[in-house]
């Protein structure tokens, strides 16, 4: 078990099931079981993932000054994050909609609300970073102080870097030159992969690269092994939806990196774990404990016992 401080964007989903992307005008469309409404965001869903597999989680989030924090806990779901550090300090809880289709195209219309004026209040962090194992941020503006106490206090830096863009790399460079592990989703960059990663590794010299790409699985670099490698995904069931597999990927991967040292055993659980939450609703189902993702990890590898 590791002990992590998990900053970051916390926002509502809505997420639609539409025929496909583009959608064509219709005036009015109704079907049963397409709309689904609940809490994501990097923040959230690393969080609970990371709760799902046994870590210890302090989740420092900033909501709307009336949000009703229970929307982070419902009721039917085994595991419970606490709100304690969900802060009420900004107008809205950023919102995001999400449409989708069987191809697995998606579409996302984001709406922050007031979250990059949003300070938050270092003084309930600073007695937990001395017991955390590693922080985990997301590139918001509210995160840069985290960045410091990782650095005063010698705690490894993960960032998940939401919606990469060349024109705005220059804000997100405080926390690429700080961070240990980095996170990178292809769909935001519109470059041949390796290249990518080769630069950001010329660049900023992390000590690991994730490169999510979706159906196409992940590319990862590891600086003490000395190699970059693409990884397959892993096909399971039914895709419901791809949204979250992400942030699902990213806070299993740091799980096993913590426990084990070992990238490559890291990147295929976090691969495994990520396969099975597609075939749920929601970015913040389909998480499952270390336990059950043992037992599917040696079903799947070693179906008759023989290791």
């Amino acid at each position: 078990m590791s002990k992590f401080i998990v900053a970051g964007i916390t926002q509502l989903e809505t997420i639609v099931k539409v025929k496909e992307i583009p959608i064509k005008y219709e005036p009015y469309t109704g079907e049963r079981d397409t709309i689904y409404i609940s809490a994501g965001g990097d923040a959230f869903n690393e969080s609970l993932a990371l709760k799902w597999l046994g870590d210890e989680v302090e989740f420092m989030t900033v909501v709307g000054e009336n949000e009703d924090l229970g929307i982070f806990n419902p009721k039917d779901r085994e595991v419970t994050l606490s709100t304690e550090y969900a802060l009420p300090i900004i107008k809205e809880t950023p919102q995001e909609v999400l449409l989708y289709d069987a191809r697995r195209k998606g579409q996302r219309f984001e709406d922050l609300k007031d979250i990059r004026d949003a300070k938050y209040n270092m003084l309930l962090v600073d007695p937990l970073v001395p017991d955390c194992d590693m922080m985990v941020l997301s590139n918001v503006n509210f995160c840069r102080p985290f960045i410091q106490r990782a650095i005063d206090h010698n705690k490894k830096l993960a960032v998940k870097i939401h919606s990469f863009k060349r024109d705005k790399e220059i804000y997100n460079e405080d926390f690429l030159k700080n961070a240990n592990i980095l996170y990178f989703n292809d769909n935001s960059i519109d470059e041949e992969p390796y290249a990518f990663v080769k630069e950001m590794v010329e660049k900023y010299d992390p000590e690991i690269i994730i490169l999510g790409q979706g159906e196409k699985g992940a590319l990862l670099y590891d600086k003490h092994k000395d190699f970059t490698a693409h990884y397959d995904p892993v096909r399971s069931g039914q895709i419901v939806n791809t949204a979250g597999a992400g942030n699902a990927m990213f806070a299993c991967f740091l799980h096993y990196y913590l426990k084990t040292a070992d990238s490559t055993v890291a990147v295929h659980k976090a691969l495994l774990f990520a396969a099975n939450k597609i075939g749920y609703m929601g970015t913040s189902n389909g998480f499952m404990t270390e336990e059950q993702l043992e037992q599917w990890d040696d079903l799947i590898w070693n179906p008759r016992g023989t290791r």
